[in-house]
C-alpha cells in the first residue's frame, strides 16, 4: 500500500514575508468583523492568527476542494466564541468563504454566526459554542477513527492506512475549566489516543479580566497526571529584570506539532503562552479584547502598528490571499496519494469496500429488519430495557456500524451486545470485559456529559452509529450535548433507563419527574417511552430509520407484552403505530364512532403498569397511566395535539 507520509510538512519551517503579512491580514480583518457587527470576540482571532495560520498552511492534510475528503484531518475550534479564527482560515485557504461572509459577521442569514454551526459552511467540523463541547467532539471523533480503521483495515501498519489521519483541538481557559473537559480529557488518556492533539490558548485572560481571579492550577501538570503528552511553547519570555518579551515563535510550535504527530500511544497538549489581543497597543492582555469590539481609535492604531491604512476596513490584499490559497495544491497532492493507497485498499478488500460505502452513506442493509426479535404476549412481560439490549443482541451482526455502551451502569441500562469485545487498550480489559483497541463496547465511566459530548463526535466523524445509557434522572448532566446533537441533526441514540418513581428504594434523587418533559421540549430530539417489549421494537427500529438524535426512556420494572387481540394479534405488526407516536390501543364503552360522542381511548408513548390494558378492554375503572381518557385529544410526538375529528385523525395517520 502507497505510503501516505509523503507530504507530511518538512522538518525545517519555512515562514516568509508574505506568510508574516497573511497573518497581520487576519488581524486586521478579526478587528474590523467585530466593529461592524458592533460585538464578537477580536482578541483570540488575532493572538491565534499565527497558530491558526500554521495550522492550516503547514500541519493540517485537507484539501479545500473536498471538505468531507474522509482521509483529511479533523481540525475543532473548540472555543466557539473565537469563530473568527476558523472563519479567516476557510477564508484564506479557500473553501468558499468569502468576504463578504467575514463582513457579514454576526448577522443574521450569514455563513458566519457568533459561533461556528456544523453545516452552514464546508470546513466547519461541528457546532461549538458551550465551551468544553468541542474538546469531547474531538474525543469522539479521535475513538471513531480507530473504531473504523478496526472495522475497515486492522492489519495495516501505523500510518500505513488510508484511514490513519489526526484530529487537532484548539482550546481555550474556558474550555479547560469546564468541567466537561475533565471528563473527556480523562478518558482520553485511558484510550490512548494518539490521533488527537489540543492546542490551549493559555493567555491567562477571560471576560472577568485576569484568570488569576478564578484559576491556580498548572494545566499543563493537569494533563500530564491525566497521561497525556505535554509540551510547553512560550511566546511570553522573561527577560532581564522585571521586563517580558513577546516573541511569536512559530517555528518552535511548528516543532512542537511535529513531535506531537510522532508521538505514539498518547494524546498529545500544547500549551501556547499567548497575549490575548496582540499587537493592540492598550487593549492587549485584557478581558476588554476577549469580548467586545475594540473601539475604532485603538483598531486604527493597530492597523498602524502593522502596516495597514487605517482608513480602509476589511482590505482585500489580492496577492497575499491567492498566496494562501496555494495550500490548495498541497491539498491535492495529499488528496491524489491518499486515492491511490485507497484503491489499492478498495481492491484488496472489496467486501470491506462495501461496507464503507454503505456506512458512508448511511444506508442501511436491505434485511437488517429481519433481525429484530418478536415478543409474545404475557401478562408477566419484560422490562423495555430488557427489551432493548435484546434488540441490540439482535443487531449486532446486521449493524456493524452500531456501537456503545454506558456510563458505568452496563447491566442496568442492558447497552452491552453478547459476545463483543470492549473498545479499550489490551492492557486496560478486565476480567468482565475483555477487548482491544478495535472493540465494539464503549465505556465511559461515570461521566455523562463527557459522554454526550462523544457521541457526538463519534456520529460527526463518519458512518458509524453510537449510542449510550445512563438512567433517565442523569440525563439532566448531559443535557447541553444532547441539545447540541439534536441541533447538528446527529444520528445519536440515548437508552435512557429507570424511567419512573417506581425506583422508590432508591428515594427522590434518582426518580424522574420533570426529565421526560423537559427532553421533549428540545427542538429536534425524538423522545421515546415505549410501554411494551414490542412497542421497544418498534422503536428502536425507527430510530435507526430516521437517523436522528433520539432517546429511548425505559422501565426497570416488568410491564406487560400487550395482546392486541382487535388489532391483528400480538407482536410487530400490531405495535406498528407506535412509530407515528400514538395510536388507538382499545375502545372505551360507549364508543359511537370517529364522529360520535363516545370517550377515546388513546395510546400514548409512556410505560404502562401491570394490568392497565387489561381493565381497558373490561372498561373498568380508568386511573392515571399510559391509557387516557381524553375526549377529542390524542397523544403523539410527546405533546397533546387538541381538537376532535380530523385533528384526532391526522395523529393517529401519523400526518405531519
Amino acid at each position: 500500500m502507497g505510503d501516505l507520509t509523503v507530504t507530511n510538512p518538512p522538518r525545517v519551517l519555512e515562514w516568509t514575508d508574505t506568510d508574516r503579512r497573511a497573518v497581520d491580514l487576519i488581524r486586521v480583518l478579526a478587528m474590523d468583523a467585530v466593529e461592524e457587527a458592533g460585538s464578537g470576540h477580536p482578541g483570540t482571532a488575532m493572538s491565534l492568527a499565527p497558530a491558526a495560520y500554521l495550522l492550516f498552511q503547514r500541519v493540517l492534510r485537507h484539501d479545500p476542494a473536498d471538505a468531507a475528503w474522509p482521509g483529511r484531518d479533523r481540525f475543532v475550534l473548540s472555543c466557539g466564541h473565537s469563530s473568527l479564527t476558523l472563519y479567516l482560515q476557510l477564508y484564506l485557504s479557500g473553501y468558499g468563504m468569502t468576504l463578504d461572509d467575514i463582513r457579514a459577521y454576526r448577522k443574521w442569514g450569514s455563513r458566519t454566526p457568533g459561533h461556528p454551526e456544523h453545516g452552514i459552511a464546508p470546513g466547519i467540523e461541528t457546532t461549538t459554542g458551550p465551551l468544553g463541547q468541542g474538546m469531547g467532539n474531538a474525543v469522539g471523533m479521535a475513538m471513531a477513527a480507530r473504531r473504523e480503521r478496526g472495522l475497515f483495515d486492522p492489519e495495516a501498519p501505523a500510518g500505513r492506512s488510508p484511514f490513519d489521519h489526526h484530529i487537532f483541538v484548539i482550546a481555550s481557559d474556558g474550555d479547560i475549566e469546564e468541567g466537561i473537559s475533565h471528563e473527556v480529557s480523562s478518558l482520553a488518556a485511558h484510550q490512548q489516543l494518539d490521533n488527537l492533539i489540543v492546542l490551549y490558548d493559555d493567555n491567562h485572560i477571560s471576560i472577568e479580566d485576569d484568570t488569576a481571579i478564578a484559576k491556580s492550577e498548572d494545566v499543563c501538570e493537569r494533563y500530564a497526571a491525566y497521561g497525556w503528552h505535554v509540551q510547553r511553547v512560550e511566546w511570553l519570555r522573561n527577560s532581564a529584570g522585571n521586563s517580558s518579551t513577546y516573541d511569536e515563535d512559530v517555528e518552535a510550535l511548528y516543532r512542537a506539532f511535529g513531535q506531537a504527530k510522532a508521538h505514539d500511544g498518547q494524546p498529545s497538549f500544547i500549551a501556547l503562552r499567548t497575549i490575548i489581543g496582540w499587537p493592540a497597543p492598550t487593549k492587549q492582555n485584557t478581558g476588554k479584547s476577549h469580548g467586545s469590539a475594540l473601539g475604532a481609535e485603538e483598531v486604527a492604531a493597530t492597523k498602524r502598528i502593522l502596516g495597514f491604512d487605517p482608513d480602509v476596513n476589511f482590505p482585500e490584499e489580492a496577492e497575499i490571499v491567492g498566496q494562501a490559497r496555494q495550500v490548495a495544491r498541497r491539498g491535492q497532492r495529499s488528496h491524489a496519494e491518499w486515492d491511490i493507497s485507497f484503491a489499492e485498499w478498495a481492491q484488496a478488500h472489496p467486501d470491506r469496500k462495501a461496507l464503507f460505502d454503505r456506512m458512508a452513506a448511511r444506508r442501511l442493509p436491505d434485511d437488517w429488519t429481519e433481525s429484530l426479535p418478536v415478543f409474545p404476549a404475557d401478562p408477566k412481560g419484560m422490562a423495555t430495557r430488557r427489551a432493548s439490549g435484546a434488540v441490540l443482541n439482535a443487531l449486532a451482526a446486521p449493524l456493524p456500524e452500531l456501537w456503545g455502551g454506558s456510563a458505568d451502569l452496563a447491566e442496568s441500562n442492558n447497552t452491552t451486545m453478547e459476545g463483543e469485545p470492549s473498545f479499550i487498550p489490551e492492557q486496560f480489559q478486565t476480567k468482565e470485559f475483555p477487548g482491544n483497541r478495535y472493540g465494539r463496547t464503549l465505556h465511559f465511566g461515570i461521566r455523562e456529559h463527557g459522554m454526550g459530548a462523544i457521541l457526538n463526535g463519534i456520529a460527526l466523524h463518519g458512518g458509524t452509529r453510537p449510542y449510550g445509557g445512563t438512567f433517565l434522572i442523569f440525563s439532566d448532566y448531559m443535557r447541553p450535548a444532547v441539545r447540541l446533537a439534536a441541533m447538528m441533526g446527529l444520528p445519536v441514540t440515548y437508552v435512557w433507563t429507570h424511567d419512573s418513581i417506581g425506583l422508590g428504594e432508591d428515594g427522590p434523587t434518582h426518580q424522574p419527574v420533570e426529565q421526560l418533559w423537559a427532553l421533549r421540549a428540545i427542538p429536534g430530539l425524538d423522545v421515546v417511552r415505549p410501554a411494551d417489549a414490542n412497542e421497544t421494537v418498534v422503536a428502536w427500529r425507527t430510530i435507526l430509520e430516521r437517523a436522528r438524535a433520539a432517546g429511548l426512556c425505559l422501565t426497570r420494572q416488568n410491564l406487560p407484552v400487550l395482546d392486541r387481540d382487535d388489532q391483528g394479534g400480538p407482536g410487530l405488526a400490531a405495535a406498528e403505530s407506535a412509530a407515528r407516536g400514538g395510536y388507538v390501543l382499545a375502545r372505551a364503552r360507549g364508543w359511537a364512532g370517529e364522529s360520535g360522542r363516545g370517550a377515546h381511548r388513546h395510546r400514548q408513548r409512556g410505560a404502562a403498569r401491570p394490568g392497565r390494558a387489561r381493565d381497558a378492554r373490561r372498561g373498568g375503572n380508568r386511573r392515571p397511566g399510559c391509557l387516557h381518557d381524553v375526549p377529542g385529544m390524542v397523544r403523539r410526538a410527546g405533546r397533546f395535539i387538541p381538537g376532535g375529528g380530523a385533528a384526532a385523525r391526522r395523529a393517529r395517520q401519523g400526518v405531519r
